[in-house]
């Protein structure tokens, strides 16, 4: 069960965030191999002041349409799956919507099992 957290500079349309959304969610799937309708993501936009990323670190340029994809998952996807995920959004993102793969930042985030409540108040996962 990933979580997306999606953080992009203000201003762009819903049909452009839907669609970083889509790219997301459809990597996840077939990258990562989470189940079909395991689509939970929260898109925010930001003032460009408060959107801070380096313009240049790692030799990587960078510009303000930079997009900030972290993502919380269970732990234990290969190196290989983690890769597939990272070029298969950049790659998505840079066919559907123009945006640089160079303006692709992703952080994954995992944590055990028992760490997620899809509600009800229980650990379904524990």
């Amino acid at each position: 069960m990933p979580l997306a957290r999606i953080d992009l500079v203000e201003g762009k349309s819903a049909d452009y965030r839907r669609t970083i959304g889509d790219v997301v969610y459809e990597a996840i799937v077939s990258a990562l191999g989470a189940p079909k309708d395991d689509r939970f993501q929260i898109i925010t936009e930001h003032p460009a002041a408060d959107l801070i990323i380096d313009p240049t670190y790692l030799g990587i340029q960078r510009t303000p349409d930079c997009v900030v994809i972290q993502l919380t998952l269970n732990g234990g996807r290969t190196l290989e799956k983690k890769q597939a995920f990272y070029k298969q959004v950049a790659d998505g993102l840079n066919e559907r919507l123009g945006l640089r793969r160079e303006d692709v930042f992703i952080s994954l985030v995992e944590v055990l099992k028992e760490n997620w409540s899809f509600g009800n108040g229980e650990a379904q996962y524990a």
